[in-house]
């Protein structure tokens, strides 16, 4: 599971910078798609072998001082609650600022790792101005230039020695399925269904449910935890910080979670925020199982199943192989089919295919349909097999795998989800120089 980092501090200081430079982009995540996980907030990084995600918690610009300074509380609290570890930016232009003392009274209680960071120190002028930030109480701090990247290194080698050695041991824990989904979609109306009691309050305002809360599930023969999530939200339509709470607990839900149940509302079809929680599991490379609810609202002359159906796959193509179950959480049509779904995509999830059985369907079909020469050289597939990871990925040795296009990459991803029972579960190949 992937530890959660949080960039907290003042406008102003430099925090989107680093993300930026974290998260390595410029654009931090997804070109041309609207939402909150374009809104530099959320990306995913790597260094030394290990791997954490980011997010920028973004600065408050407000009138009056006593407003600004109980955002800024607001802010700092939220890192605390949801975050494993805290970059705390500060600049060194400004020196200490009342905000900056502010947060550094809330950050010396907690028992998370905090990496107090000054940012803007690109000469050795200020590396003795930085010295005023020991007075903070916070311990040791890391010099950077989060513009030209000097110092970055080291705060990242701190940053990662934070972070706890994957283990086992959560193979052995219940399956998770997160119940995901934009406000007002029904999350908590089919959770109730499936529990049988009013688990948690619903009503008609968007954004009831500001927690996740976990609902263990153990009837019909399945057991696991049942995870619900407030909603996330479009920033524009949020005036506090609500909306952040969503995108954060989203996130956690989403990474440490196996199968995501993303409710639809069918009054609504699949919107802009129903493609961004898509990509959000797909790019954590979850299972999914995508649930169409008040589909008993629905006008079916004017629009059936199969049309819905092939809305949805187009518009999160190229990731088709996804089912897709119409449900009503009201009356509890088809609720029981979701949850079987989701345990089938488990099982797919956790699918291992042995060597010998891979290189006996594949290699034939590679060789009936090679990869198209270029510039003159063709390029030989001559083994594969399962990467022994947690969700499935494959690696294809060949003699030139630089000249493998993504055309190609994804002609043997579909040839495999033919034979293969990878349904609602993404995979990654990966085509490596043949040893």
């Amino acid at each position: 599971m992937n530890s959660i980092v949080a960039i907290v501090g003042r406008p102003n200081v430099g925090k989107s910078t680093l993300f930026n430079r974290l998260v390595k982009r410029r654009e931090a995540i997804v070109d041309a798609v609207s939402g909150v996980t374009r809104d530099r907030h959320y990306g995913k990084s790597d260094w030394n072998g290990k791997y954490f995600s980011v997010i920028d918690t973004g600065g408050y610009e407000v009138g009056s001082d006593d407003i600004f300074e109980e955002e800024i509380r607001k802010q700092v609290q939220l890192a605390i609650d949801e975050s494993d570890i805290i970059v705390f930016v500060v600049d060194v232009e400004t020196g200490i600022t009342p905000t900056d003392t502010i947060v550094a009274e809330l950050l010396r209680k907690v028992k998370k790792p905090i990496l107090l960071t000054v940012n803007k120190v690109d000469n050795s002028m200020r590396q003795n101005d930085a010295l005023e930030f020991y007075s903070l109480g916070l311990g040791e701090f890391y010099p950077i230039s989060s513009i030209n990247g000097s110092g970055t290194g080291e705060l990242l080698d701190a940053l990662v020695k934070e972070i706890p050695e994957e283990t086992d041991e959560h193979l052995d824990d219940l399956p998770r399925f997160a119940v995901v989904g934009r406000p007002n979609a029904g999350k908590s109306s089919f959770i109730n269904a499936l529990v049988g009691e009013e688990r948690n309050i619903v009503t008609d305002i968007a954004g009831t449910t500001r927690d996740s809360i976990d609902t263990k599930y153990n009837r019909f023969g399945f057991e696991f935890n049942l995870v619900d999530t407030a909603g996330i939200r479009k920033k524009s339509k949020v005036k506090e910080d609500l909306e952040f709470y969503s995108v954060m607990r989203a996130v956690r839900a989403i990474e440490h979670s196996d199968v995501i149940l993303l409710i639809v509302d069918a009054t609504r079809g699949f919107e802009g925020q129903d493609k961004n929680i898509f990509w959000l599991a797909e790019k954590n490379k979850k299972g999914i199982v995508v649930l169409v609810n008040k589909w008993d609202l629905v006008d079916k002359t004017t629009n059936t199943v199969r049309d819905f159906e092939a809305m949805i796959r187009k518009e999160s193509a190229p990731f088709t192989d996804v089912p897709i179950v119409f449900i009503s959480a009201l009356t509890k049509q088809r609720v029981f089919k979701a949850i079987e779904t989701a345990v089938e995509v488990f099982g797919n999830l956790k699918n291992k295919i042995s060597t010998r059985e891979l290189n006996d369907v594949m290699l034939p079909i590679i060789k009936s349909n090679p990869p198209p020469a270029l510039k003159g050289k063709f390029v030989k597939i001559k083994f594969c097999r399962q990467i022994p990871t947690q969700t499935p990925q494959f690696a294809f040795f060949a003699n030139l795998p630089q000249y493998i296009s993504e055309s190609y990459s994804r002609f043997i991803e579909n040839k495999m989800r033919k034979v293969f029972n990878f349904h609602g579960v993404p995979i990654i190949i990966y085509f490596r120089k043949k040893q």
